[in-house]
């Protein structure tokens, strides 16, 4: 059964000049910037008179694209001016006005509490500009999306070129992001360069590459940005929250976990038992990769279809379902071109089952329907067994004979229904499929993919790209050939310092562009533990980090990341050491001459003091 797209929102502009404020959105107004509250940014970018694009240059941690993106930007760019500006200059500049007669918001701050005593609140939504290079530091009232438009208009009518003008891209909030806080949205780690179009910068380095792999320290989040590559790619740059996706955008997203027993027959195809009327038997099955692949190609085949040959297609699929839905089965009798009366048992949506009452000793042929929609798309005639047998060129076979009859009464079908018939058929729209293999160095590769080691390569996708299975003599056409098509992107994790890595094969590595994910990148994700304890959690595991990359025979792979932090929920920073953080790094030295002194240089620099003997 097919799933039903929802309809994803629209994408807005926004453009701000010094003289004007206009969104392609006709609802926007400067009358209500409240309305903001409604709305999630995409992108934010700043374009000067001459056509020159800047963007946001991100600290650690801070997140690609936020309500606070456009007017760091405008900091960023003007940090000289705002400087130069006095205390109380600054202290009486322009931020924010949500209606005319309403009170400007004004002040940029040096610390968030002189902004918080200014506000007369605890509480605050606000923007914070940071330059460690120049170790500037700005605090101002932000709330939504459209709250610092007049900030940034204010920057450009003080400072800006003529025609220079900062772009927005919006569009509207699902109900569930209108319930979540800023706080509550997953991160993502920032990569130097933001491409336009998508919400995860990592989302262009696939479609570029086709196959890339996450690798890294332990706890970087790579398993989750995995997916949130995933979602930004299909829903097109609209969403980076996988749970925010239609059922139709999650059902173009394959997930699987690579392990040391899993094999060809789990991922491409394989004998499954099956026990049906008491007997047991064996019957071929697709893998999750290969059932994925399926669903992929028959998108981007369609999508090279015209309308015609889709109309024609759905007026081949409505005759066999009529056909079918009329017939008596096990009563209606058909006859073959000599006489020989069969009737049809059952169908499923390969085979037709048909009965011979002259020869019920004899094995019926099974019809493929598959064969029937094949003749049924050609624009010809088959007048008798002969043309079937050169349209297939196969071999004498007693499957025509009986395939013929049944071909006849479902084109009679389709006649009558096409001079009816006032449907028109869409083109169908090419759409994007991403397949994540988490951990794909604990497999092993080469029994796991087989032939398809050939058809996962970018430069083989495609037909260029098609081989025969392994168990290609069972399929109902022995001729079929799997090929991976072009709209397929695969995402695959591993840590660095797996032990499985040194046996990742060479072959696999040249198919797949390696990003690194470095520990330090993900530090946003550390914003759910308050401001104080995310301070601490980065100085102590910054400095944890520090160590680890100086101790002879370890390296940045041994890192920690951001994730193991986020137990800081429930236990404190002893037991978040005891815990999980000794463990781990006992693992590492284990072997080493002087373990128990690299140990407690870890504990020293962690700012653990209680006793780190083994026991």
């Amino acid at each position: 059964m097919a799933i039903t797209e929802t309809k994803q929102p629209k994408k807005f502009e926004l453009r701000i000049t010094a003289d004007n404020v206009t969104s392609t959105d006709k609802r926007f107004t400067m009358d209500d910037l409240g309305l903001g509250d409604n709305y999630k940014p995409l992108e934010a970018y700043f374009l000067t008179a001459d056509g020159e694009i800047v963007r946001r240059a991100r600290n650690k941690g801070e997140r690609n694209i936020t309500n606070q993106t456009m007017p760091r930007i405008a900091c960023q760019l003007f940090e000289k001016q705002i400087s130069a500006l006095s205390a109380a200059d600054r202290e009486n500049f322009p931020v924010c006005q949500y209606r005319p007669n309403d009170d400007v918001i004004r002040g940029i701050f040096p610390t968030k509490e002189e902004l918080f005593e200014a506000r007369k609140t605890t509480s605050l939504e606000f923007v914070k500009y940071e330059n460690k290079n120049t170790n500037t530091l700005y605090f101002f009232y932000c709330w939504n999306i459209f709250s610092t438009i007049f900030f940034v208009r204010e920057c450009l009518k003080c400072w800006g070129q003529p025609n220079d003008q900062f772009v927005l891209i919006y569009r509207e909030k699902t109900d569930k992001e209108k319930k979540k806080s800023s706080s509550e949205n997953p991160p993502v780690p920032q990569p130097a360069d933001n491409p336009s179009g998508f919400i995860v910068p990592y989302s262009q380095m696939l479609l570029e590459s086709k196959n890339i792999i996450l690798r890294g320290a332990p706890g970087t989040g790579k398993t989750y940005l995995a997916k949130q590559i995933a979602a930004d790619i299909v829903s097109d740059g609209y969403y980076d929250d996988f749970n925010e996706l239609s059922d139709e955008q999650k059902s173009r997203v394959g997930f699987v976990q690579f392990h040391p027993s899993y094999d060809y027959t789990d991922f491409v195809e394989g004998l499954r038992p099956t026990n049906g009327d008491g007997a047991m038997g064996f019957e071929l099955r697709d893998g999750v990769f290969m059932e994925f692949v399926k669903r992929a190609r028959e998108n981007f085949e369609n999508s090279q279809k015209s309308t015609e040959t889709l109309e024609k297609e759905l007026s081949v699929e409505e005759a066999i379902e009529e056909f079918f839905s009329n017939i008596k089965f096990g009563v209606d009798k058909f006859k073959t071109k000599n006489g020989n009366e069969f009737t049809i048992e059952n169908f499923n949506d390969k085979h037709i089952y048909i009965y011979i009452p002259n020869n019920p000793k004899a094995k019926s042929p099974d019809i493929l329907i598959n064969k029937i929609v094949k003749m049924l798309d050609f624009d010809g005639d088959f007048n008798d067994v002969k043309d079937v047998k050169e349209f297939f060129k196969e071999g004498p076979s007693q499957t025509h004979s009986y395939l013929l009859p049944i071909y006849n009464k479902i084109k009679d079908v389709m006649k009558t229904k096409k001079a009816a018939s006032t449907v028109k058929v869409e083109q169908e729209e090419l759409k994007k499929y991403v397949f994540i293999i988490d951990e794909i160095n604990r497999g092993e590769i080469s029994k796991i993919l087989g032939e398809l080691f050939f058809s996962i390569d970018p430069g083989y996708r495609g037909e260029a790209g098609a081989v025969s299975t392994q168990y290609a003599n069972l399929h109902d056409d022995r001729n079929e050939k799997f090929y991976i098509p072009e709209n397929v992107y695969i995402i695959g994790t591993m840590n660095d310092i797996d032990r499985s890595v040194d046996t990742f094969d060479f072959a696999m590595r040249r198919r797949f562009r390696f990003v690194e994910i470095k520990a330090d990148e993900n530090l946003e994700m550390l914003d759910v533990l308050g401001e104080e304890l995310k301070d601490e959690a980065i100085e102590r595991m910054t400095a944890l980090n520090n160590e680890i990359a100086n101790t002879e025979d370890l390296n940045e792979n041994y890192q920690i990341g951001a994730a193991y932090f986020l137990k800081l929920k429930e236990l404190g920073f002893d037991k978040l050491w005891e815990d999980y953080l000794e463990p781990l790094l006992r693992e590492y030295v284990r072997g080493m001459y002087d373990e128990k002194r690299v140990m407690e240089q870890f504990a020293k620099a962690y700012g653990y003091e209680g006793s780190t003997d083994d026991n």
